[in-house]
C-alpha cells in the first residue's frame, strides 16, 4: 500500500514538474496534481489498452508515431476528468506525456525503488517461525 501512494505521489511531482515546464497545462494546487495523479494511472491502466489496440493499425502505418497521439488523448482526458488540472495545447498535449514519463520514470525508482528494496530487506532479515 505505501508503494502505491509513493507512486501516486512521485506522479503528482513529476506534474508538478511538467506544469512549470509547459505553459499549456495548468494546475490549480498539489492536492489537483495527486487527484491527477490517480486519474493518469487510472486511464493508462483502462483506457488505454483499448485505444491502443483501435489505433494500432495507423500506429503501425506511421511506425509507432501514432503511439504519441494515444499517450496525448489519455493526458486530456485525464485533465478532463479531474478538477483543477487541465491541459490545452499542440506541444503540451505531445510533448507532456513525455516529459511526465521520464521525470516520474525518475522519481519512481528514487521513492518507490528504494522502498521496495528496504521491504525486501526487511522480510529477508526477519526470523521464520
Amino acid at each position: 500500500m505505501v508503494l502505491y501512494i509513493l507512486s501516486i505521489l512521485a506522479t503528482a511531482l513529476s506534474l508538478v514538474l511538467v506544469d512549470a515546464i509547459f505553459p499549456g497545462m495548468m494546475l490549480a494546487n498539489f492536492p489537483a496534481a495527486m487527484l491527477a495523479a490517480i486519474a493518469i494511472g487510472i486511464v493508462n491502466g483502462v483506457i488505454k489498452p483499448v485505444l491502443f489496440i483501435l489505433s494500432l493499425p495507423i500506429t503501425i502505418l506511421t511506425l509507432g508515431l501514432f503511439s504519441l497521439v494515444v499517450n496525448g488523448i489519455c493526458f486530456w482526458l485525464a485533465s478532463v476528468i479531474t478538477p483543477g488540472f487541465s491541459v490545452h495545447g499542440f506541444w503540451t498535449f505531445i510533448v507532456g506525456p513525455i516529459v511526465l514519463s521520464v521525470a516520474s520514470t525518475f522519481l519512481n525508482n528514487l521513492f518507490v525503488g528504494q522502498a521496495g528494496a528496504r521491504a525486501i530487506q526487511d522480510t529477508a532479515n526477519t526470523p521464520e517461525s
